[in-house]
């Protein structure tokens, strides 16, 4: 098995003895709340992560927070562990300097490596709950701040990949000519300071990734040594992609192309084959229902968008039965108040240059860009052209754009089990 990048021995562990889903999709942005509520953002209505988008204030708190995934299991006897980032406008992103929330009591933390490094934090307490766990069943959660900004490796993993640039294949550094106009005004080619600060930071991402690298294998060795891995399902997946000069866009993570919203997402538990690979696509608002239907609860009796993948895990489904359509959905962040060294929207404003890692536009949904001009849409053939280089939408039947445009318009206003097949 041939292993790149910095979660090496996270893939093996995983893999070698689980699923791997290819094909693996999570919303922009709003990842984690469809997470939690295995929600599509129309329906969990968290827009961006302002309070007024949503993000975690008194509705959020009093609607959906109580409908989340770990609050079901709770209530149906497991032991709960959430650690690490849950949504932004609660935090926690930071490395160093941070203040966690302890059941409700604050406790702060320094600059200090041994004590305070959030993800070797993450990791220590973690290990810690099971250690003191008095009985199955259990859900633990860990959520470190790891390849989030501002990208703070852990000292002896700083001097580590010194020489590594991002991929160049692809649509690196390709000017967006045949897409929205948030692509096509991107500075193309890009500039050699942007080529070099994208470089750095695809580079430091890598380096805070190998200290999540060491948490997984140290969770397994755990779980193992108290006889509980083979009877525990463990899941590693992300909220978002990223892209670093895809369509000369030197970094960030808000597009709706395959670069911003693939994400990995790999398996290991009772029941799951090793060393197979789906290909059927898994949203993360399916995380949810899945946890619900390992615990034994009815996720189809819930008001959750998506679907469980468990029988598809357990060899329970045949494969034709799965979805083939769904909705990626982004407004965008809409600040009333922007950043003055930032462009205002328009022109501009997703460069994000070196100095200026701007807030992007809220019209970057499909849906929003037939709203800025209803004849402009994009169609792309992935088996053909997975960069997405070319819109293909002039050479497509226009009776299939219309079967799809009906699809887009029901996904839009679909809940429930309108959005599972």
């Amino acid at each position: 098995m041939l292993v790149k990048g910095p979660m090496k021995k996270t893939q093996l562990l995983m893999s070698q003895f689980g699923a791997t889903f290819a094909n693996a999709v999570s919303i922009p942005k709003m990842g984690r709340s469809s997470i939690l509520t295995g929600l599509y953002p129309h329906n969990h209505l968290v827009r961006n992560n302002t309070l007024e988008g949503n993000c975690s204030n008194t509705a959020w708190q009093k609607f959906q927070e109580p409908l989340s995934f770990p609050v079901y299991l709770q209530k149906q006897g497991y032991q709960t562990f959430y650690a690490g980032k849950y949504l932004n406008r609660v935090g926690n992103s930071k490395y160093y300097n941070y203040t966690l929330s302890l059941n409700g009591h604050e406790e702060k933390h320094g600059d200090h490596y041994e004590e305070d490094y959030l993800t070797d934090l993450l990791t220590n307490r973690s290990l810690e709950f099971l250690r003191k766990l008095s009985r199955p069943p259990f859900l633990m959660v860990l959520a470190p701040p790891a390849a989030h900004s501002p990208w703070m490796a852990a000292p002896h993993y700083k001097s580590a990949y010194g020489t590594l640039k991002a991929p160049r294949n692809g649509s690196f550094n390709v000017h967006g000519k045949d897409k929205h106009w948030l692509i096509k005004q991107a500075k193309s080619p890009m500039s050699n300071s942007s080529i070099q600060f994208l470089d750095s930071v695809y580079r430091a991402r890598w380096q805070t990734l190998l200290s999540v690298d060491d948490m997984v294998q140290k969770v397994l060795d755990q779980l193992k040594s108290l006889k509980l891995l083979d009877s525990t399902y463990v899941f590693y997946t992300s909220d978002h992609g990223y892209h670093t000069g895809q369509f000369s866009l030197p970094i960030d993570k808000r597009q709706l192309y395959e670069f911003d919203i693939r994400v990995p997402l790999l398996v290991r538990g009772p029941g799951v084959k090793g060393n197979k690979t789906y290909l059927e696509p898994i949203l993360n608002i399916d995380l949810a229902p899945t946890f619900l239907d390992i615990a034994g609860i009815n996720a189809s009796q819930t008001n959750m968008d998506g679907v469980s993948f468990l029988p598809l895990l357990v060899s329970k489904v045949q494969k034709s039965a799965w979805r083939s359509d769904f909705l990626v959905q982004y407004t965008g962040e809409g600040y009333a108040t922007k950043d003055p060294d930032c462009p205002a929207l328009g022109p501009g404003v997703s460069q994000c240059f070196p100095d200026c890692v701007c807030e992007d536009a809220y019209n970057n949904t499909y849906a929003c860009v037939r709203t800025l001009s209803a004849n402009f849409v994009e169609v792309y053939n992935l088996t053909a052209d997975p960069h997405q280089l070319s819109n293909i939408v002039k050479s497509v039947d226009p009776s299939l754009l219309v079967q799809m445009n009906q699809k887009l318009i029901k996904l839009q206003a679909c809940s429930g089990i309108g959005c599972r097949t």
